[in-house]
């Protein structure tokens, strides 16, 4: 199910999911002399806290890494809801026949979601590493079965993210 209290923010609830995940296996490999290229698939959902609470869910396809990347979200039933492509200096979010730009990925998701959300700390957490992030709480423990968990804590508003991988 999609809920958009914002459309375009409602998106971006998404990408602050669009880096947590589980127990994802790389489909593409890397090598030594490139930055390390993985691709995601699963499902993701967003609570945002304030004023009125915020939540999206959708399918997902996550490639690429902190530097440079694309997520795809999709609608329950397979089609395209949104595309969001990163590189250093430049974030690109394509959705409902309109396209923005903004000058990071981070920049990005503070925008649409209301919060910070530490992303190049996100991949390290799709990769296992536990990072810490001052005010986040990250569970890491369901990685093995294709899941994991991250929480905003402080400073509000509050964010609850869960990412469910396909195996």
């Amino acid at each position: 199910m999609i809920s958009f209290s914002k459309g375009l923010a409602g998106f971006m609830l998404a990408v602050s999911a669009l880096v947590l995940g589980g127990c994802a296996t790389p489909v593409r490999p890397t090598t030594a002399a490139s930055p390390r290229q993985d691709v995601w698939t699963g499902r993701m959902a967003l609570q945002v806290e304030g004023n009125a609470s915020e939540s999206f869910s959708a399918g997902f396809e996550l490639k690429g890494n902190a530097r440079t990347g694309d997520l795809t979200l999709f609608t329950p039933l397979g089609s395209t809801l949104a595309v969001l492509s990163w590189a250093p200096g430049a974030a690109t979010l394509r959705a409902s026949g309109k396209t923005r730009q903004f000058d990071s990925v981070d920049t990005l998701a503070e925008e649409a979601t209301g919060t910070p959300i530490p992303v190049a700390a996100l991949f390290d957490w799709l990769s296992g590493a536990n990072t810490q992030v001052p005010g986040w709480e990250t569970d890491l423990s369901q990685l093995p079965q294709g899941r994991l968990r991250a929480r905003r804590v402080s400073p509000p508003p509050q964010a609850d993210l869960r990412v469910a991988f396909d195996h």
